[in-house]
């Protein structure tokens, strides 16, 4: 039996399976990522100011207007589709309804393909709030907007519904995230470093006994990791759900 075989048959005896998906999974749909040799992080910024300085939260309240040009022409990915990776999650969440995503991703890919059961930690571009009165807009109305957008009720700023840096993540998603990862059977980690904290930490948090990372390189838990397949997660991840 050669180690897909192995896996499948974990996959099928499981009552539980987490997928814990990173930027990996929405490359492949032609999103940039943010800490690869090519990703966001590594460019030169054309504002003067590194990407990731403007992706915190104080940058935002002080320079809301170059935040919006830079969040809208390079983190707004509308025309970004599911691959792959995407539709396998879909079709087997579909037939056993014990599927939980965790994603660190903010494209809403998985939502928009279908599945239902899904942990955004660092929240979506789809959703976005009013800073004032709480009012939500979807991606459509920020876009529609030249420059800041403005809330229609109230004229307040709208912010997106993102986890920038300084910002603490949702204590209910972490929750959920944790006791998913406590009670799962399978873990399947795709497309991850595994360098980003805390959502690293919730691999840890997997005391059972088939946990699978699937990325194209080495990550900090390979050592800890029942099955390490080093590949593309859209080849991959439709062959270890495949029945």
């Amino acid at each position: 039996m050669n180690k897909i075989e192995e896996i499948r048959n974990k996959i099928k005896e499981a009552k539980n399976i987490v997928f814990f998906g990173g930027a990996g999974v929405s490359t492949e749909s032609g999103i940039k990522d943010f800490r690869s040799k090519d990703g966001l992080y590594n460019i030169m910024s054309k504002y003067g100011v590194p990407y990731e300085v403007m992706l915190s939260h104080s940058f935002f309240i002080k320079n809301v207007e170059l935040f919006y040009d830079f969040y809208k022409s390079t983190m707004v990915t509308s025309s970004a589709k599911p691959n792959a990776a995407h539709y396998a999650l879909v079709e087997y969440e579909k037939k056993h309804h014990n599927l939980t995503i965790i994603t660190q991703n903010i494209d809403s890919l998985h939502e928009i393909c279908g599945s239902k059961n899904v942990i955004e930690l660092h929240g979506s571009i789809s959703r976005n709030y009013c800073m004032d009165c709480h009012e939500f807009y979807g991606i459509d109305e920020i876009m529609r907007q030249n420059g800041v957008p403005h809330c229609l009720k109230c004229n307040g700023i709208i912010k997106p519904d993102v986890v920038l840096y300084e910002e603490a993540l949702n204590e209910e998603d972490m929750y959920n995230a944790y006791i998913a990862c406590l009670n799962a059977d399978v873990m399947i980690v795709g497309g991850t470093s595994l360098n980003v904290y805390p959502a690293a930490n919730y691999v840890k948090n997997y005391n059972g006994d088939c946990l699978i990372i699937i990325n194209k390189e080495k990550t900090p838990f390979d050592e800890k990791a029942n099955y390490v397949l080093y590949g593309n997660i859209c080849d991959i991840l439709p062959k270890i759900l495949d029945e």
